[in-house]
């Protein structure tokens, strides 16, 4: 079957663009059968990676040399941006794509007669170095636990957010421990006053903006974060006391991913540790790292440093200067 007009010219346009652009690959969604020869025909040797969710189709292009292969796993077709997620978190970690790819996206945005050759009748470049952080809701999805995606989506948020911004310009680690709230209180005790203490539900819900701001200083004090299921800040600066025996973590990680794997072993809770030295967020869940995320380009931060030089005397004299310092966390 040949293929439509508007997607041969699309194919054209996008090994043009991926010329000038030194694109990483073209990525190309569908639910049909093409004639892959001909879509190879127009791309050339445009690298090309095909995501498909029909198990026909997957098998049809099963073993071709002509293009790679992602496979998108979902009981239930997804709507399109979440299929366009799920293709780039899979390519990314099959070291397919790398997180700073620049990819050509082509796609159907309207619905056709799945009994015609599918028209592709869009075309979008993504820099996966911009975009990556709104990669995360499909892979969050496929996470087996009794936290709701609304309120793991706002807590990873921001807890990307310490991780990539800090606090006043300095780094932040921290936990939240999200769900199974009775229990995980149950297995921590206060290091500190609980600053959200007093205050109402509505006071205390992260949907707000404001709350998330304001979380963002109370991460800077000592002990983990207590979120619930329905995303309601309950308490902080608490010691986790979960037994931390035979954790299967990666050496190199220190005493604040073991608390954050413990309580999630011990408890339903999904725990979210923020890595101060790096601002790396992970998540646990059965005392596991099941995600982890990556901070995204720093900022640049002016601070002051001081110069030691000699007087004629032969003492020494401090001057002040300003230079500007990428903060590498």
């Amino acid at each position: 079957m040949r293929l439509p007009l508007q997607t041969i010219s699309l194919l054209a346009a996008a090994r043009q663009i991926s010329k000038a652009l030194n694109t990483d690959a073209v990525l190309l969604l569908t639910e049909t059968h093409l004639n892959w020869d001909e879509v190879r025909e127009h791309l050339g040797k445009t690298r090309l990676l095909v995501a498909a969710q029909d198990e026909s189709l997957l098998a049809d292009l099963q073993g071709r040399e002509e293009c790679v292969l992602l496979k998108l796993d979902s009981p239930e077709p997804m709507p399109l941006h979440e299929r366009i997620s799920a293709a780039l978190l899979n390519a990314i970690a099959n070291e397919q794509l790398q997180s700073g790819s620049h990819v050509i996206v082509l796609y159907n945005g309207i619905d056709f007669d799945r009994s015609q050759a599918e028209p592709i009748d869009s075309l979008s470049i993504m820099h996966l170095d911009e975009h990556l952080e709104t990669l995360r809701p499909s892979e969050l999805r496929r996470l087996n636990t009794h936290v709701p995606l609304d309120t793991l989506r706002l807590v990873v948020d921001l807890a990307t957010e310490i991780g990539r911004e800090g606090r006043e310009g300095k780094p932040v680690g921290t936990i939240f421990v999200v769900g199974d709230t009775r229990k995980v209180l149950q297995m921590c005790r206060p290091v500190n006053f609980n600053p959200f203490r007093g205050y109402s539900r509505a006071e205390r819900d992260l949907h707000d903006r404001r709350v998330r701001e304001q979380i963002k200083d109370i991460a800077q004090l000592d002990g983990a974060i207590i979120i619930s299921r329905d995303a309601i800040a309950e308490a902080a600066c608490m010691y986790l006391d979960a037994p931390a025996e035979d954790l299967p973590l990666s050496k190199g990680l220190a005493s604040r991913h073991i608390a954050a794997a413990a309580i999630s072993r011990a408890t339903q809770a999904v725990a979210i540790a923020v890595s101060q030295s790096s601002g790396t967020v992970r998540l646990f869940l059965r005392g596991e790292v099941v995600m982890q995320i990556e901070p995204l380009a720093r900022p640049q931060i002016w601070q002051p440093f001081r110069v030691e030089r000699p007087d004629d005397d032969g003492r020494s004299r401090v001057e002040g200067r300003t230079r500007t310092v990428s903060e590498t966390w």
